[in-house]
């Protein structure tokens, strides 16, 4: 039996810092850490931190190669090219034929794309008929490309979603010159041929420069002795491997925010949460839902993509915000930080308190609260008023200097006319909180979040100077995950291979649905994925007339979550109350099957003006662990099994399916299955929430057990 401890090494590249860390693969225990400055201006760019931090991880963790079964790491490559315009001039070979050629030339000729203020990414176009397309036409229209000054080339064709032959015929051509190529089909499976050219474009602009980082990593993991997979995070919240990135790198644009939503999920075991990392300068904010990430398509200079990103947004509030006065008042916290201003934290400092006075500092026509300590200016910021409000745990990276926080405000508060410290530090993140708040209302309202079921997630170095503050303004529960300040370096560690396939299609059939998931799925197994770790959620968007399957699995199969011994029953129900709040029976377990643990209360909630009362069934399923892994105050169910299932997850939608002119609107559909949570909520008619059902199952014996849920909040 092999007794080598497997070991999972996440590396996140950060503004300031690259974070490494080492993760035991079976326990999830943190084995050791190590940071490096983020290496921007080094000539291999920030390739050379996430070498630097490896290496440093490997030697004071004392890691031999042998122990490491994966190695991923973010990259702000992808991010930083379209910043700062440093990508590669595209040469765009459109291709179409019969009445439409006209059209495909137009759609293909992408005008220079705007990056950046001031920045643009440079195109050039030759146009070919598809009838006519042959080797010594593609060449030519290369020449003239190449010409013009295109170091990459893209092959674009109308409808080459169906037939990508001639796509790949242009770029085995272009290949075989010494050029690097690419085609839409590549990047996307959705009909629309100006979106999938300009997602194509801009995906080739990224490959020079990528493929040079990517080589530069892979070399150095393999010169270390290390043999494991190398992969690198993806905007969506997984990772890929490298030959996926050459293949596609405008896959990690906005990746940024991804790998600490990925810790939520698979660290903190989030179910329901809005997930808030707050950095020095700014704090992503990003809403997990039935255990999974919420997804948008991503835009680059106000042009949309055929590219998935995470719905992550940022405002310029967080642990190191300054504080701005005028006339002597405070008005407003952020978006300068004292990272940028060049100043240390009070909370942090060294300094004689009693030398403390107050001041203010200018920069760049601002006014700023200050604490003079001799001849150092301290910024005074929402880390330092929440260690002043008490909100700040002892054990945590934002926890600060007592004595000099409290001297600190109480000589500031005088000159800002409040009368004692501490009021100081409430005024302060009672002006600071909104900016956070306002964007968690929206996130509720936009995704229709119970509020009942949510919480309060933060991570990062400075969750604790802004996340109990606000939840307490919101009345919403909060926690801070364990190991905050390396959370996103975790996150890359753990997050799992991901693929999402999408196609256009008018209502899909079972072979449809059949297809799309098998593809997605060959996908992550072809990146490494263990088949046995897979899972797949479909979803149908009938207004796009869109069918997506997104396929995710760990490189190596996994025991279950050792962290957690498994609660007790008492311990469970604690949890259970907790989570549902006030409710009007108090917490009773329903069932204990398909490893899951469901839970339920009953809630009475008035309605019409306080008229009528109506009963709910408030239910929460926790796993072995004892998580709370789904959760709705809104909801049904039933135990089953997989002989019967389908008939009894039909009967159950029946059962609290709504009908209107516009047609049947049924429930959110989930079975709970082998440790599993088989997620049927994307799929709008119960014919396809069938179809997809009756794929899970062909998996597992008639006679095992699992529990049917509908989520009935609209």
């Amino acid at each position: 039996m092999d007794s080598t401890r497997k070991v999972r090494v996440g590396i996140d590249v950060g503004g300031t810092f690259t974070h490494a860390v080492a993760i035991d693969a079976a326990t999830l225990e943190l084995v050791g850490k190590a940071k490096v400055p983020t290496t921007h201006t080094a000539d291999e760019g920030v390739a050379r931190g996430v070498v630097d931090s490896l290496l440093t991880l490997l030697e004071r963790c004392e890691l031999s190669p042998a122990e490491i079964v994966l190695i991923a790491h973010s990259t702000t490559q992808a991010t930083n090219a379209m910043l700062e315009g440093d990508v590669a001039p595209v040469g765009i070979i459109g291709m179409g034929a019969g009445s439409g050629a006209w059209i495909a030339r137009h759609q293909t000729a992408i005008n220079p794309i705007q990056l950046a203020p001031g920045r643009f990414l440079a195109t050039s176009h030759q146009f070919i008929n598809s009838k006519t397309i042959d080797e010594r036409s593609v060449i030519a229209a290369l020449d003239a490309l190449t010409t013009a000054g295109a170091q990459v080339i893209v092959a674009a064709e109308a409808f080459s979603v169906d037939d990508p032959s001639r796509e790949e015929l242009v770029c085995n051509i272009v290949t075989s010159r010494g050029l690097p190529a690419t085609a839409t089909h590549h990047v996307s499976r959705l009909h629309g041929l100006g979106i999938r050219t300009r997602t194509a474009v801009i995906n080739a602009s990224m490959i020079p420069k990528m493929l040079a980082t990517a080589d530069m990593t892979e070399q150095a993991v393999r010169q270390a002795g290390i043999s494991a997979p190398v992969m690198i995070m993806r905007s969506d919240g997984g990772v890929m491997d490298i030959a996926e990135m050459r293949r596609r790198p405008i896959l990690t644009m906005l990746s940024g925010p991804a790998a600490g939503v990925a810790a939520a999920l698979l660290y903190a075991r989030v179910s329901d949460g809005l997930f808030l990392e707050v950095g020095g300068t700014s704090t992503d904010i990003s809403v997990i839902k039935n255990g999974r990430c919420q997804i948008r398509s991503a835009e680059v200079g106000g042009h949309k993509l055929h590219v998935s990103t995470l719905d992550v947004r940022t405002v310029g509030l967080a642990g190191g915000s300054m504080i701005y006065t005028s006339g002597g008042q405070i008005t407003q916290v952020g978006p300068r930080s004292s990272h940028i201003a060049g100043l240390r934290y009070l909370s942090f400092t060294d300094q004689d308190p009693a030398t403390f006075a107050a001041d203010t500092h200018r920069q760049e026509s601002e006014q700023y609260l200050v604490v003079r300590a001799g001849d150092e200016k301290l910024a005074v910021t929402p880390t330092c008023a929440s260690n002043r409000l008490g909100l700040v745990p002892e054990s945590d990276p934002a926890m600060g200097r007592r004595n000099a926080i409290e001297r600190g405000f109480e000589v500031l508060a005088e000159s800002v006319g409040v009368s004692t410290g501490e009021t100081l530090a409430r005024r302060i993140m009672e002006i600071a909180a909104p900016r956070v708040t306002t964007l968690l209302d929206g996130m509720l309202r936009d995704y229709k979040l119970d509020p009942g079921v949510m919480r309060l997630i933060g991570g990062g170095g400075g969750a604790s100077a802004v996340v109990p503050f606000v939840a307490r303004q919101m009345g919403l529960p909060h926690d801070t995950v364990e190991n905050a300040d390396v959370i996103s370096a975790i996150g890359v560690a753990l997050a799992l291979v991901r693929d999402a396939i999408e196609r256009t299609v008018i209502e899909p059939s079972e072979e449809d649905i059949r297809q799309i998931r098998d593809e997605a799925l060959a996908s992550v197994v072809r990146m490494g994925a263990a088949p046995e770790t897979i899972e797949v959620f479909v979803e149908v968007d009938a207004k796009r007339n869109l069918l997506r399957a997104t396929a995710e699995g760990s490189t190596e199969i996994r025991k279950h979550d050792l962290r957690a011994s498994g609660l007790s029953d008492s311990d469970r129900s604690r949890l259970v109350a907790a989570s549902i709040g006030a409710a009007d029976t108090p917490p009773r377990r329903l069932v204990r099957s398909a490893g899951f643990d469901v839970w339920s209360a009953e809630l009475v909630v008035p309605r019409l003006w306080k008229l009528f009362r109506e009963r709910r069934l408030a239910i929460r399923a926790l796993d072995r662990a004892g998580a709370i892994r789904w959760a709705s105050n809104h909801a049904d169910q039933c135990t089953s099994t997989v002989a019967l299932a389908e008939r009894d997850l039909t009967e159950l939608a029946e059962k609290h399916t709504r009908y209107s002119d516009a047609g049947a609107t049924i429930p959110r559909c989930f079975v709970l299955l082998a440790d599993r949570i088989i997620d049927l909520s994307g799929l709008v008619e119960m014919s396809q929430v069938l179809d997809v059902l009756r794929i899970e199952l062909k998996r597992h014996s008639s006679s095992a057990e699992c529990i049917l849920l509908t989520d009935l909040n609209a």
